[in-house]
């Protein structure tokens, strides 16, 4: 049997950081050993109450700690939340049953260094949301590079336009000092960003052949899924004129971890504006043919899509 991931999902529990945790723990290739999380599409509060519910939902109740992390920026003060994108509780406004697990008491980034000394150059985390939490543990322990095996990260955009500014991907807009500190870390980087995200697209369709084939025990997770979709979808068709259908942000990072052969990289020296009007937050690749400005990272610039959505989908039939 292969050998799973350590993992650890670091995530501002929205719609689809749902599906993501979700299809992280029912593919049976990731060992998940804890799931921190952060501000971003909502308030970390809620964030972490998001996350609670959705283990509950997948029948992990009590069985994967959650850590509590960043409820802002390094150096930023966040006080508006998304709530057009993810709805007011950030999954599409769908109520799931409460858990009885609560949060644990220590926080994100002294979690994610401890699991790094355990785990002895095992760990792998999945970053769905803003980089804070990473940028904290990397201050608290600067050989932290060194004990982490790899980190995903969904966020940023090279070859592509932005979705929240121009030239800017709302992770990394989210907390620009952050994630220019993570670049820069010296940590192994995937950036999972807007280049194949937004090729991969889960469809009404997809989710209505669930319907009818999911087993039994996953029936409650489809029913969730068809509902929180919905939000999203609508939200799509508003801001880019998609028809029932939309990226797939998150779930992608897991699965790339997951299925590394899923896409394409180039790696590609980065680096994080964190001063320009209207270029705040854009992930800056210097494509000089000797590059000097920025850190290597493997960035992800084509994806088998429909592959992508089939094994996304078939851990829940």
């Amino acid at each position: 049997m292969m050998k799973q991931l350590k993992m650890i999902i670091d995530a501002d529990t929205g719609i689809d950081d749902a599906l993501a945790i979700l299809y992280g723990i029912k593919s049976g290739k990731a060992d998940i050993v804890g799931i921190t999380t952060t501000f971003g599409n909502i308030p970390v509060d809620q964030a972490t109450e998001n996350t609670l519910r959705i283990l509950k939902l997948a029948g992990r109740e009590n069985e994967i700690p959650v850590s509590q992390g960043a409820s802002q920026p390094l150096t930023r003060i966040v006080k508006v939340f998304p709530t057009h994108v993810h709805g007011v509780n950030g999954i599409g406004d769908v109520e799931l049953p409460a858990s009885t697990q609560r949060p644990i008491s220590e926080p994100a980034d002294d979690f994610i260094v401890r699991k790094a000394d355990e785990l002895e150059n095992e760990l792998v985390i999945v970053a769905l949301g803003r980089l804070t939490n990473i940028a904290h543990a990397l201050k608290k322990d600067p050989e932290l590079p060194s004990k982490v095996k790899h980190l995903y990260l969904m966020g940023g955009a090279v070859h592509v336009a932005g979705n929240v500014t121009p030239t800017s991907e709302a992770n990394i807009w989210g907390d620009p000092e952050a994630a220019d500190f993570v670049f820069q870390s010296g940590l192994k980087i995937t950036m999972v960003g807007l280049d194949v995200t937004y090729q991969t697209r889960l469809r009404q369709s997809h989710l209505d052949l669930l319907e009818q084939s999911c087993k039994p025990e996953n029936r409650e997770i489809v029913s969730f899924l068809n509902r929180s979709m919905s939000y999203y979808f609508n939200f799509y068709r508003q801001s880019d004129a998609l028809q029932q259908c939309a990226p797939m942000h998150d779930p992608l990072a897991v699965l790339v971890a997951l299925e590394p052969g899923i896409v394409q990289t180039q790696q590609m020296h980065l680096s994080v504006e964190c001063k320009g009007e209207l270029t705040l937050g854009m992930t800056v690749a210097d494509l000089r043919r000797k590059p000097v400005a920025g850190s290597p990272v493997d960035v992800c610039i084509n994806v088998d899509a429909d592959r992508a959505i089939d094994l996304m989908l078939e851990v829940f039939v």
